[in-house]
C-alpha cells in the first residue's frame, strides 16, 4: 500500500457536518483525525497576534513557514477532538473565537498561503488517517484511498453552527451565521487555488435530514470494503 491508500478524504462546505462524522467514522476506525481548517485558523489567530494583514498573502505565508504546526491525541477530556499546536503552545478553543473564523476564509484563499501548509498537511496525513477540509481529495491528497463530499443546506448548515455556538456559551445569530456562511461559500468556490469542488471519484452526501449515525454507517461500509480490496491487491503483488 502506499502512504495514502488507508486515508480518508472527507471535503464539503462550512457547516456541512464533515467533522461530526470525521470525528464518528475516525472512532470507529481506529484513525486518527485530521481537520485541516485547524491549521489556517491557527494561521489565522497567529496573524492577528502579530498585526498580519488577512489580506496579505505573502506575509501570511512567510508567517505559515516560520511557525510549527501539529495535530496530536486529546490531552483534555473538554470536548476537543485532538489538540491543535501553535510552536507547542496549545490552541485547540482559541482558534474557534469568532474573530478568527471571520477572518480565515480570507487567509486561506491565499494561493500562498494553500502552498506553505502543504506540506505540514500532507506530513500529518499519513497511515490510516480521516482528513477533513476543503480540498483534500482534489489537492492534498488526491491519491486518497476513499474521497468523500458531504454537502447540506444553507439553512441547516446555519443550525448547526449555531447549535455549536450556543453549546459553547457563546452569543450568535442565526441570520448573522447564514450571512457568513454565504460569505465564506463565496470565496472557498471562487479563490484562485484549490477552490472548494467535488473532487473526481468522490462519493457524494447531502446530509440535510440525514440522521449523522446513517451517514457514518454508509462511509465505515465503504471504507472497509476499499481497505479489503487494497489489501488483497497488496497480497497478490507479493
Amino acid at each position: 500500500m502506499t502512504d495514502h491508500d488507508e486515508v480518508v478524504a472527507i471535503d464539503g462546505p462550512a457547516a456541512a457536518g464533515k467533522s461530526t462524522v470525521a470525528r464518528m467514522l475516525a472512532d470507529r476506525l481506529g484513525a486518527m483525525l485530521f481537520d485541516t481548517g485547524t491549521l489556517y485558523r491557527a494561521l489565522t489567530l497567529e496573524a492577528r497576534r502579530e498585526g498580519v494583514s488577512p489580506a496579505n498573502g505573502r506575509a501570511l505565508a512567510r508567517l505559515a513557514t516560520s511557525r510549527h504546526l501539529d495535530i496530536v491525541p486529546p490531552s483534555s477530556r473538554d470536548g476537543r477532538l485532538y489538540d491543535v499546536l501553535l510552536d507547542g503552545e496549545d490552541v485547540t478553543w482559541a482558534i474557534r473565537d469568532p474573530d478568527v473564523e471571520a477572518d480565515v476564509s480570507e487567509v486561506a484563499a491565499h494561493p500562498e498561503v494553500r502552498q506553505a501548509l502543504l506540506a505540514p498537511q500532507r506530513r500529518i496525513a499519513t497511515g490510516r488517517v480521516v482528513i477533513v477540509g476543503r480540498d483534500i481529495g482534489s489537492i492534498v491528497v488526491p491519491d486518497a484511498g476513499v474521497k468523500v463530499f458531504l454537502q447540506a443546506s444553507l439553512q441547516e448548515r446555519a443550525r448547526r453552527r449555531l447549535r455549536e455556538l450556543e453549546g459553547r456559551g457563546l452569543p450568535a445569530n442565526l441570520e448573522a451565521i447564514k450571512r457568513d456562511l454565504e460569505r465564506r461559500d463565496e470565496i472557498d468556490s471562487n479563490r484562485r487555488a484549490a477552490p472548494l469542488r467535488i473532487p473526481e471519484g468522490a462519493l457524494v452526501i447531502d446530509t440535510d435530514g440525514m440522521d449523522v449515525e446513517a451517514v457514518v454507517d454508509l462511509l465505515e461500509r465503504r471504507v472497509r470494503e476499499r481497505w479489503r480490496e487494497l489489501s488483497s491487491a497488496d497480497r497478490a503483488r507479493r
